[in-house]
């Protein structure tokens, strides 16, 4: 089980962008206008600079910033960096947040590699709606910045009863659960596609509890002898799941 880490290259320092076109060699690529502002305004990019581009199919690509008046901007690719390489991370379920909460959950689950993230409604779910272009948005925000070559899907919020009935019985679920430490381990040996599932701010009702750990493929697991913030549950369980080897990092394609 290999992770590519890094590019042993002189171009890690470039601006990173996503975009939606194919990249192959001397592809033209034409840059929105908000990446065009971000190179020329934000990092003071000319003709020449080297950019990095990525699609979530070819890998990344070394480009060239092509300035053609005020109102294009092109890049030029060059060389392939990294080959497609998959990333299956774990899914993610967390009970719905309040707008700040939320971004930062998908935030912070791309960048520790989660393959989708699921918001999901609970009983006690304080929150209704979400921009979904938004947080779509924010998974590419920091896809680019952690390097990661996927974007992670950003599902549209569910209840948590039809979630769990369409389940797939291959991919297991942890359940962060407060309150239960000391804990048996997250055992690595031999992982199965695996998700985590986080509560709301006030908790698993007693009714959810008892429905969850009715499921044979549902595996209750404390993130510690303190009671965390929602957002810091999220980001402290995929960060053990992948810790323990619950997710595989293909070698390069």
């Amino acid at each position: 089980m290999t992770r590519s880490i890094g590019n042993p290259n002189p171009y890690t320092t470039a601006p990173r962008l996503f975009v939606a076109e194919e990249l192959r060699d001397g592809s033209d690529i034409a840059a929105s206008h908000q990446q065009a502002h971000y190179l020329r305004t934000v990092l003071r990019c000319g003709s020449g600079d080297p950019v990095r581009l990525f699609n979530g199919r070819d890998g990344e690509w070394l480009g060239r910033v092509v300035s053609q008046g005020r109102d294009r901007l092109s890049l030029i690719l060059e060389t392939r960096l990294r080959p497609r390489q998959t990333e299956a991370g774990p899914w993610l379920l967390f009970a719905l947040l309040k707008r700040d909460a939320t971004d930062l959950v998908v935030r912070q689950a791309v960048e520790l590699g989660a393959s989708r993230i699921l918001p999901v409604v609970t009983e006690r779910t304080n929150a209704a709606r979400v921009n979904h272009d938004r947080l779509h948005a924010i998974a590419i925000e920091a896809a680019e910045q952690s390097e990661r070559l996927t974007i992670p899907a950003v599902d549209a919020p569910i209840g948590l009863d039809a979630v769990l009935s369409t389940w797939p019985p291959e991919r297991h679920l942890f359940m962060a659960l407060e309150r239960t430490w000391p804990a048996a381990p997250v055992r690595s040996a031999s992982p199965v596609p695996a998700a985590l599932l986080v509560g709301p701010e006030g908790g698993w009702t007693p009714v959810e509890r008892q429905s969850l750990r009715g499921l044979s493929f549902v595996t209750p697991i404390s993130l510690g002898p303190f009671v965390l913030r929602a957002e810091t549950a999220a980001a402290a369980g995929l960060a053990l799941l992948l810790g323990m080897g619950w997710a595989e990092y293909a070698t390069p394609t």
